[in-house]
């Protein structure tokens, strides 16, 4: 956007719509549960949000170049399973070492998805969902379909995903961690903002000679080593490993990133908006049990709600555009 240009209304009060939201439907779900705003309670939600944060950060810097990693929930059960089996065959084996296997085979993994894509021109959808095949195949290869289970597993792994740091979990002081160093990336270096070029006007990127495929290779890389963190925290959270683990879980990031107002299409989204909708996913997964909605309806009020927020992005983006179109021809 121009210097001096004003931001349209609708963009620059999207978190404030999502606040909102999220206040008034809490007020409503306390009105039914009680328990619902106790502090026990918004702990819960926030560690059993931590993973998704961690990820979605990570998935919305793949959206906004245009691209999608349908991968990141079997790439969280490669590193997972790998984890799993290094710390029950070693159970000395500390925690930052298991964490830096964790993170490298995620690397590794978005490497290869990055490369499909930025070198091949493989479409995202297509590499990401292959990669994903192949890397539930090879889970269930490294574990000869066993499951690791948490009587194999010392307790200082299980204790870790559990613990606290100054009475907050770890798992939201990670999440924390990891979101705020992301969002200086995004916001204040020359390839956060190359991040966000590539992904609005492709064509205007190769014009002006910015490295689109290193751009986009360097996004998969970043999502696949979130996902081997994801994987490890996982596990130990959980304190089980098997094939199946996070089947599905990309779906749920994908639709938080949309919840936070980030666009499939590229090029738009916000830290701190995705956060909100990180929020609001975490609140309606935690509230709909608590005031007794049938499970066959807790999946279809949630897709509502994603739905409504893809329909709103629509409206968003057209306006914007709109908007830019006026002030080009006045």
């Amino acid at each position: 956007m121009e210097k001096g240009k004003s931001i349209p209304f609708t963009e620059r009060f999207r978190e404030l719509g999502l606040i909102v939201f999220i206040v008034i439907i809490s007020i409503l779900i306390q009105i039914r549960n009680h328990e619902f705003l106790t502090v026990g309670n918004i702990g819960n939600i926030l560690s059993n949000t931590a993973v998704l944060a961690i990820l979605s950060v990570g998935m919305m810097m793949v959206l906004l170049t245009g691209g999608i990693d349908l991968s990141i929930g079997a790439t969280m059960a490669f590193t997972g399973m790998v984890t799993a089996l290094s710390v029950s065959a070693h159970p000395t084996l500390p925690v930052p070492l298991l964490i830096l296997e964790s993170v490298f085979l995620g690397i590794c993994i978005g490497l290869v998805v990055g490369v499909l894509v930025s070198r091949f021109s493989i479409l995202p959808i297509i590499a990401s969902l292959g990669m994903m095949n192949v890397m539930r195949g090879l889970t269930y290869v490294v574990s000869g379909g066993a499951w690791v289970s948490a009587y194999q597993m010392p307790a200082y792994f299980k204790n870790f995903a559990t613990g606290t740091l100054f009475g907050v979990n770890n798992l939201i002081v990670i999440a924390v961690i990891v979101n705020v160093v992301f969002y200086f990336f995004i916001n204040f270096t020359r390839t956060g903002r190359r991040i966000y070029a590539v992904g609005s006007n492709p064509e205007a990127a190769a014009i002006v000679g910015l490295p689109a495929k290193r751009i986009v290779l360097l996004v998969y890389i970043f999502m696949g080593g979130l996902a081997g963190l994801a994987g490890i925290l996982w596990v130990a959270k959980f304190a089980s490993a098997q094939g199946d683990t996070a089947a599905g879980y990309e779906m749920n990031v994908i639709a938080s990133c949309v919840l936070g107002g980030v666009s499939v299409s590229g090029g738009r989204g916000k830290v701190f908006g995705l956060l909100l909708g990180v929020i609001l996913f975490g609140i309606l997964a935690n509230a709909l049990p608590l005031i007794n909605v049938s499970p066959f309806w807790q999946q279809a009020i949630q897709g509502f709600v994603i739905l409504f927020a893809i329909i709103t992005n629509v409206v968003i983006k057209r306006n914007n555009d709109r908007a830019a179109l006026y002030r080009r021809v006045v």
